[in-house]
């Protein structure tokens, strides 16, 4: 079997000066993952996929949603059963050590470590928002990956320093519960006042730690979900006339 760099099987995403995306499909076979000087982000994007890790020296099982974190300079390898999909955002140090600058405190001396199955929402649903814009060409612009990339940096500094969660106040729970109404309520009127009751916080509240978690205002987040909905019926509606054409 051949030994083989891991490599994008689709278009690049577009990248500013601190974050960039690629969506990568991994054939099965052996695979290396080189040392970077950028910080690594993987969401595992398919089924259940077994695979070797050379550096702990076992198998492991990676669902949907899996992550695996790789800090700049650091490599490895992996020995995939099946092909998969993966989304990798590629962020730069100089953008974790800017947002520890401006939390100050103990944010300054924590670091970026490796950690592998990682499961947390946010940073799931920020790589997605972000996966999405790309996606559609990036109508809301670099200010918005800017977002989404300092957002994944607070989090990111987080799991070695609890106090800088706070910043971050809307719970996990929380959090799920607007995002969920939000998906299922797309087609609705949705008021700042109905889901601060469903996030159980003041209106005013609800504004500022929803863009601490997701990078983005309620109102844009909200606005670019609405487009993403409509691009995705009219592509269902165009592949259903062609079938009905053969």
């Amino acid at each position: 079997m051949n030994r083989q760099s891991m490599r994008s099987q689709s278009a690049p995403g577009r990248s500013t000066s601190d974050v960039a995306m690629v969506s990568r499909h991994i054939e099965a076979g052996v695979h290396r993952l080189p040392r970077a000087p950028h910080h690594r982000i993987m969401v595992h994007a398919s089924a259940a996929t077994r695979s070797y890790c050379n550096e702990v020296g076992r198998y492991f099982v990676r669902r949907a949603g899996d992550i695996d974190l790789v800090p700049a300079g650091e490599e490895g390898g992996f020995e995939a059963e099946t092909p998969f999909d993966t989304i990798e955002i590629v962020l730069q140090p100089a953008l974790m050590e800017r947002v520890a600058a401006e939390l100050g405190g103990r944010a300054r001396e924590s670091r970026f470590g490796t950690r592998h199955l990682l499961r947390d929402q946010r940073i799931e649903h920020l790589a997605r928002a972000l996966q999405s814009d790309l996606t559609a060409g990036a109508p809301s612009g670099p200010l918005f990956a800017d977002s989404i990339g300092a957002a994944l940096a607070v989090r990111l500094l987080g799991f070695d320093c609890p106090d800088i969660v706070r910043v971050n106040r809307l719970s996990d729970v929380q959090l799920k519960r607007v995002l969920e109404h939000i998906e299922a309520a797309l087609h609705e009127p949705l008021s700042i006042d109905r889901l601060s009751r469903v996030a159980g916080a003041s209106s005013s509240h609800l504004r500022t730690w929803f863009k601490a978690a997701m990078g983005v205002t309620l109102h844009r987040y909200v606005l670019r979900r609405r487009v993403d909905a409509r691009a995705f019926c009219c592509g269902k509606a165009i592949s259903a006339q062609a079938r009905l054409r053969h």
